[in-house]
């Protein structure tokens, strides 16, 4: 691999302070991520705004480099799940998700994960290495030349393998790309981070940029949360919840929690009312996602009636709790369910 940087790894302002330091104007760096992320530049001989002399200095400096595609499955319910390829051979997965009107692309941070959430695939897979900026938005710059859904993706969201917040520098930079003007151009409504709870980075996070959060709870105590999360020993959650009522939500924007309910775990009447109490208080709304199971889980998915009894009682303390459908759970493309295996494994229990 070559030691030059690659652009895309770089923010607006550090293109601008590499373009000054060669003398020329810092409007070109705007010029150069409009190429790069509107244009789908994959060269800078493509970027013919820009005079032929300053694209072969470019070209001595840096390189341009993005994650590749390395194969693409399909759902029964037209979910995508696509492997990718990174520059020094590990691999990650992005999933593409079919909505009434458009797709949401649920997107990787990290490779693998180091916290260890035992309900998760990807936590069982231990922390490969973070993601760099051009990792992380080149899923989507590759989803949208290469699949025709790319185009029709209006949201974002920062759910695939890997805790965002633990790779704090590198996901802020590619947010920064992702809703920029001269990046990718979208709205910071439509981009979501999802937490497992790291306190002090989600207070950072609300002080730099302008995005939903949501955090993943599964558990209305400490005592579960401890076995669930081991996030929850250091960030347990009093100190949780303290930083969430600090992340700024303009408008109407409302936190998201995120409860995955597990058979005989967390899904109780008792649970559901001790869940109510704990976020009472908060602008927010909940995602009740039935467990995705995979192989050797420990947990199972709840019967129908269960879910159904635990949603109820939180629309009837004035929740908004939605029951999310799992797409993509015959390609283990579900929540909880990625892990950038190159094998196929064997298929989830039939629905």
């Amino acid at each position: 691999m070559t030691s030059k940087p690659n652009i895309r790894d770089l923010s607006l302002e550090e293109i601008e302070a590499l373009i000054a330091s060669l003398g020329k104007e810092k409007y070109r760096a705007r010029q150069i991520m409009k190429w790069l992320y509107m244009g789908g530049a994959t060269a800078f001989a493509e970027m013919t705004t820009l005079a032929r002399e300053f694209r072969s200095r470019m070209e001595e400096l840096t390189r341009i480099s993005e994650p590749a595609i390395d194969r693409i499955q399909e759902s029964r319910d037209g979910t995508k799940k696509l492997l990718f390829r990174l520059d020094d051979g590990l691999f990650i997965e992005s999933v593409l998700i079919p909505g009434r009107n458009h797709w949401t692309a649920c997107i990787s941070t990290q490779a693998g994960c180091a916290m260890g959430c035992k309900f998760c695939l990807t936590g069982q897979q231990g922390l490969k290495r973070n993601l760099n900026p051009s990792e992380i938005t080149g899923q989507m710059t590759m989803l949208r030349r290469h699949t025709p859904e790319g185009p029709e993706v209006k949201n974002i969201v920062l759910m695939g393998m890997g805790e965002p917040l633990a790779n704090y520098k590198h996901t802020l930079t590619a947010i920064r790309i992702l809703t920029s003007d001269y990046g990718l151009g979208f709205s910071s409504r439509k981009v979501t981070v999802s937490t497992c709870g790291l306190a002090p980075q989600i207070v950072q996070l609300g002080k730099e940029v302008c995005v939903n959060l949501a955090i993943s709870l599964n558990a209305p105590d400490d005592q579960r949360r401890d076995e669930l999360m081991p996030v929850n020993r250091k960030y347990p959650l009093t100190e949780l919840l303290k930083a969430c009522r600090n992340y700024p939500m303009p408008g109407r924007r409302m936190l998201t929690f995120e409860y995955i309910l597990m058979a005989g775990l967390n899904d109780s009447p008792a649970d559901a009312e001790k869940l109510a109490r704990l976020l009472q208080g908060l602008h927010c709304k909940l995602n009740l996602i039935a467990f995705n199971e995979f192989p050797d889980s420990a947990y199972r998915t709840p019967t129908p009636e269960a879910i159904s009894i635990f949603q109820q009682i939180l629309l009837d303390r004035h929740y908004t709790a939605i029951l999310r459908a799992s797409h993509g759970r015959d390609i283990f493309a579900a929540c909880g369910q990625l892990s950038g295996q190159t094998s196929s494994v064997s298929s989830p229990p039939a629905e």
